[in-house]
């Protein structure tokens, strides 16, 4: 069945607003795959850990806790390991002891457990509503090619690609000017103030500094934007006059 008109355009201005949403969804996924620490940790003045992680560590305990962010296993899935041969942590962290329930051996205390399960329920609803558009948007699509209205809704498309530029260039300007402030408001949006802050001997920070962060966010961005071109490019090409 073909929509009238204003049916079609209106499918194709939420369809403009729901790629931003779409790709930076979609970008926050691929960074949670393995490739992405692989590259982070190899970029040229990555800080190194203090309190001794060599680069093989942090690769293969990073990939262990993304893991867990995306699997089915609980918590005892992090909550398990400890440090290699009889290891503790450091006086730093291990001097408030209640943190590991009198095991310093643990290599995640109380508080990052609770954190990364808080994490995991955040990026499980993200990771749903990212499948969700894409079934949604693809639904969309096959609509409009049995229903001959392609051309707009490949508008709609573009558009949204040159909308996706345009907010993550604002967006990382803040980064890049101002970090630390944009990340905790946006760790205030998603998680109780106090619950996402540690010391810098937990492991978490050993393993995901600030930097850690900081390009993450401009990895986030870039492809997103890098994705919003060229679907504008393709489907939305700026007219010249």
């Amino acid at each position: 069945m073909t929509p009238s008109p204003s049916v079609q355009r209106i499918i194709s201005i939420l369809l403009t607003g729901l790629v931003p949403v779409l790709l930076a969804l979609g970008a926050v996924r691929a960074v949670l795959a393995p490739w992405y620490v692989e590259v982070e940790y190899r970029m040229p003045g990555f800080p190194a850990d203090f309190y001794g992680f060599t680069q093989a560590d942090r690769l293969k305990y990073s990939k262990i806790a993304l893991d867990y962010l995306v699997n089915n296993a609980g918590i005892s899935f992090l909550g398990d390991l400890h440090f290699p041969d009889g290891q503790m942590a450091p006086m730093d962290s291990c001097q408030f002891i209640q943190d590991y329930d009198g095991d310093c051996t643990r290599m995640y205390n109380n508080r990052e457990l609770k954190h990364m399960v808080d994490v995991k329920l955040v990026l499980g609803k993200i990771i749903n509503v990212f499948y969700g558009l894409v079934i949604a948007v693809g639904l969309f699509g096959v609509w409009a090619w049995r229903g001959k209205w392609l051309p707009s809704y490949l508008r709609g498309l573009g558009r949204g690609g040159w909308l996706t530029v345009g907010l993550i260039v604002f967006i990382l300007a803040f980064v890049v000017l101002a970090f630390y402030p944009f990340f905790t408001f946006f760790h205030n949006i998603f998680f109780e103030s106090g619950t996402w802050t540690f010391y810098w001997s937990d492991t978490l920070i050993r393993l995901f500094p600030g930097r850690f962060w900081q390009d993450t966010f401009i990895w986030v961005g870039g492809m997103a934007a890098l994705a919003g071109l060229l679907l504008g490019l393709g489907f939305a090409p700026v007219r010249r006059k």
